[in-house]
């Protein structure tokens, strides 16, 4: 099977990036493994879809996720017909062009249309991907599973809001990840309420959600596939991550460290309630960020922090993607 995965570009990619991980598994059951970055397609008037990619196969002195990294970065590109791949896993962060490379997203997602209409196997749904790009896609999920948010641009409506929900509100951009320009407002900081506004909307769109006190505690990040929770032994693909103190964001890249999770019957309600619309989505690997009953932000370009629920569990779900996906490859060529 050849798997190709598109990422932002290949000298930014990290040995703890879960797109790392699901590679080299992918490669220990001898698969080819190909790199694409948002600058690598190319497409001719012979409606051919190609790319400029980096290419490596299964080898002995590939181990880690170390050694693979460093393989594909020494690997020269070459110009592949992406209709000899039978899987184009689209893992890059949209949030990340938006500065420096504000077409790099929209385009990779244009081009995964094309390998669609081509056959190829394209995950997630690029066409679903391209109405998901901001956090405004959680609206359309049931609205006991959501919580209170408006989203605007204007400081009035910031400040209702935040008379509304007992001046304590969380403030974030509307296309952001990684826990970037996320601010807790509450009466101790009103004062700052219209500078925060204004500093976040000179970058578009601002979400201003309610405060959940459980959020004191952590997140979840709660991994669907396909619709289902990935389970191995009773155990989740699941962490809970917990922020360091006098912090109120649960991203590893802003300091939260990682925790075993408990799964209880209130979690697997909350995610059945989203399941259905994922798979109508073409949504096939997405990662849950859930707080108390509701779901703050749904992850569908490249949620983390798979390998770490691996290790806390001891459970191989790095395999159980790679086997489900091999099947998926197999009833298609049937």
């Amino acid at each position: 099977m050849k798997i190709a995965f598109v990422i932002n570009q290949t000298h930014k990619e990290e040995a703890y990036y879960t797109t790392t991980s699901l590679a080299l598994k992918a490669l220990e059951r001898g698969h080819e493994v190909f790199y694409i970055g948002l600058a690598d397609f190319y497409y001719d008037p012979e409606v051919v879809v190609g790319a400029h990619a980096r290419q490596v196969s299964p080898h002995e002195s590939i181990q880690t996720e170390s050694d693979f990294i460093h393989v594909v970065r020494e690997t020269e590109k070459s110009l592949v017909n992406l209709k000899q791949i039978d899987v184009l896993w689209l893992r890059f962060d949209a949030a990340d062009e938006m500065i420096s490379r504000p077409w790099a997203a929209a385009a990779g997602l244009q081009f995964a249309e094309l390998a669609q209409q081509q056959g190829v196997f394209v995950i997630n749904n690029p066409e679903a991907l391209t109405r998901a790009s901001n956090k405004l896609y959680l609206e359309n999920f049931d609205e006991s599973i959501r919580p209170k948010t408006i989203v605007t641009r204007n400081y009035a409506d910031v400040q209702n809001f935040f008379d509304k929900n007992e001046e304590k509100i969380i403030l974030k951009p509307l296309k952001g990840s990684g826990g970037k320009n996320v601010f807790l407002i509450n009466k101790e900081s009103a004062q700052n309420l219209k500078q925060t506004v204004e500093a976040i909307a000179r970058d578009g769109y601002i979400i201003a959600q309610e405060y959940l006190p459980e959020a004191s505690k952590g997140d979840l990040r709660f991994f669907l596939l396909d619709g289902k929770p990935i389970e191995i032994n009773g155990q989740y693909a699941a962490v809970r991550r917990v922020q360091p103190e006098n912090e109120i964001r649960s991203n590893v890249h802003q300091g939260a460290t990682m925790h075993a999770a408990e799964i209880d019957e209130n979690t697997l309600k909350v995610v059945k309630l989203v399941a259905d619309q994922l798979v109508k989505d073409g949504m096939y690997l997405v990662g849950l960020d859930i707080v108390g009953s509701k779901i703050m932000e749904i992850n569908v370009f490249s949620p983390g922090a798979l390998q770490q629920a691996s290790e806390l569990t001891g459970q191989d779900f790095i395999s159980v993607i790679i086997k489900d996906i091999e099947h998926k490859i197999h009833d298609r060529k049937k």
